[in-house]
């Protein structure tokens, strides 16, 4: 299906003047083979050259050096330009970049339309590519009212609709929430083992490329391990040394047989792992439970906007409700009376399915949205009273948007920085310290003061805009999904200087759709549904409750999830353990 041969891929950078400065390699004498129907998972931290050959193999670039066949088509010969995009049809990360019809149907009809088709053929391809994803019922609906994984599902019908053979997938559920993540997932397996398509799925999360048939590993460009996820998962050390790392069941299994338990040193599923755990404790252990305390299911959410210290302190939404499009036929209610007080130095986490308020929420904590009903305080005042300063307000209350590297526009990181102090009208040495002092706070290095954001890495450009935020000294920092698409050295680097920021002080409010990242952090979660706090409380409360979370589209922690199931089994555990060292202090003690 597929062939590269020694393939090299550079591009060039310039400076202002158009002058090439450096040539980059982004992928390095690379060469693969895939077979039709094969799953390939491909792996590689941010800036391993994953996207780059992605987009080589649909023709959307073309090798500097080597060759790339699909199906036997030349990819520089530009007659074959078509059929290799309709052969290789390719889904991006954010599928908002990809839809383009005000109906499903002309989205889904697209490409059968200027592949020349008849109009009862392209009903028929539009007819059966949405059922194979699960949305027939969406027929008319506008893509712009779908949630994100229904979006993503749209979009893999385009493409499906044009009959490929081969299917490449970059990132495609970074964006998407844990229901969202599923939809897609289960639509690219039946794919492929239903309809036999050829799929290349580029991921940073082990678990979705656990079934896959063969994983390629890629890091600086160039192919560095290849193999089935047994044999590739097996080499734990020299995947954390390419910036990655292993299934969750995975690095529990280590755990177990580094404790000297018998056990096999690679499990690649959770049901794998809860079958070895029952066999090693064994059975007859329910008369030991009987010792423990049960655990307490929590209650109702708490009401927490009449705290006097969050009044003095802190920040308060009273009765605030929110309308997008209001008086229109589009009309539609983001946020629902809500009721919250957010205490100073506070590690929240905000989770809730796309489309649930999160990010409407967040927008009139610093003032970008005004409410339609209710009234927001900070430190006591009423934030849209006239004559209050919002210029104070964001100086205080800082926010970084979902993909906060699109907020880079300065020459060099150290003005890019320096922006916001400077519009505070601060002396010209405050900026500069408050400056350097950002970038330190964020683990960067001072060799990059004078570099442009954008010769950076994914990583390191969501460190200068957070820092540009840092350096307005804002008493609180709120971050929506900050770690989307980043590898997972990234993505823990990120999430320890919050922490490290944290324990300074600083006021945290995080967004994420990763139950795990939500569990390990935060000391308080909320729960938004349909524009309203449905629940608010301490992690253990909040992850026990987990019938109610999955009705909702979101998850519990995998750890949550191992114990919770010991427990229903009559083990002695205790459910609502849910960070990983806690996790493992339950499984020693079971089966120690």
């Amino acid at each position: 299906m597929i062939d590269a041969e020694h393939v090299t891929f550079e591009y060039f950078r310039r400076d202002e003047n158009g002058s090439v400065t450096e040539i980059v390699e982004a992928v390095k004498d690379l060469s693969m083979q895939v077979k039709a129907g094969e799953f390939i998972g491909i792996l590689g931290c941010n800036g391993s050259g994953k996207s780059t050959f992605a987009k080589l193999l649909s023709a959307l670039l073309q090798p500097s050096e080597g060759t790339i066949t699909i199906a036997g088509m030349d990819t520089r010969e530009k007659e074959h330009t078509w059929a290799i995009r309709k052969n290789a049809g390719m889904v991006f990360q954010n599928p908002d970049n990809q839809i383009i019809g005000t109906t499903v149907e002309e989205d889904v009809a697209f490409g059968p339309e200027n592949l020349g088709m008849e109009p009862g053929a392209i009903e028929q391809r539009i007819a059966e590519a949405l059922e194979a994803v699960g949305m027939t019922a969406y027929y008319q609906q506008s893509p712009g009212r779908l949630s994100g994984g229904q979006k993503q599902r749209i979009a893999i019908a385009g493409i499906l609709a044009m009959h490929p053979t081969c299917m490449i997938f970059d990132e495609s559920t970074a964006m998407l929430d844990p229901k969202g993540t599923k939809e897609v997932m289960n639509a690219v397996r039946a794919l492929n083992q239903k309809q036999k398509i050829t799929i290349l799925y580029i991921t940073h999360d082990m678990e979705e490329v656990v079934d896959a048939d063969r994983l390629i590993v890629m890091h600086q460009g160039r192919l560095v391990m290849e193999g089935s996820p047994d044999a590739v998962f097996r080499k734990k050390d020299e995947l954390k040394s390419y910036g990655l790392t292993v299934p969750w069941a995975t690095e529990v299994a280590e755990r177990l047989h580094a404790a000297g338990i018998s056990c096999p040193s690679v499990l690649l599923h959770d049901e794998e792992l809860l079958e070895l755990i029952c066999r090693i404790a064994g059975k007859g252990r329910n008369n030991l439970r009987e010792a423990m305390e049960p655990p307490v299911a929590p209650s109702s959410k708490e009401d927490r906007s009449s705290d006097t210290e969050a009044m003095v302190k802190g920040l308060v939404f009273h009765h605030v409700s929110y309308e997008y499009n209001s008086k229109t036929a589009y009309a539609h209610m983001a946020l629902r009376d809500v009721d919250l007080a957010i205490h100073k130095g506070e590690f929240i986490g905000l989770i809730g399915h796309t489309g649930s308020g999160k990010s409407t929420l967040i927008q009139h904590m610093n003032g970008l949205l005004k409410p339609a009903n209710g009234n927001i305080f900070y430190e006591g005042k009423d934030i849209h009273e006239k004559g209050y300063s919002r210029i104070y307000l964001r100086e205080k209350v800082g926010l970084v948007f979902q993909y906060p590297e699109y907020q880079l526009f300065a020459d060099t990181v150290l003005e890019d920085v320096s922006f916001g102090p400077k519009n505070l009208n601060l002396p010209l040495l405050e900026v500069q310290q408050r400056a350097f002092q950002a970038i330190e706070a964020v683990g960067l290095e001072d060799s990059v003061y004078d570099l442009s954001p954008f010769e950076l890495s994914g990583g390191q450009k969501r460190r200068v805009a957070i820092a540009g935020v840092l350096a307005m000294k804002p008493d609180f920092l709120i971050l929506d999904e900050p770690t989307a698409g980043l590898d997972p050295v990234g993505k823990k680097q990120l999430l320890e200087m919050l922490k490290a920021l944290h324990q300074k002080g600083m006021g945290i409010l995080l967004i994420s759709h990763n139950m795990e990242d939500i569990a390990e952090y935060a000391g308080r979660i909320l729960v938004m549904e349909q524009g309203k706090i449905v629940l608010d409380g301490r992690p253990e409360d909040i992850f026990y409750e987990k019938e109610q979370l999955q009705g909702l589209g979101l998850d519990i922690p995998r750890t949550s999830k191992l114990l919770g199931q010991l427990w229903e089994m009559g083990y002695p555990v205790n459910p609502k353990r849910f960070r990983m060292e806690d996790t493992w202090q339950e499984l020693v003690r079971l089966i120690g």
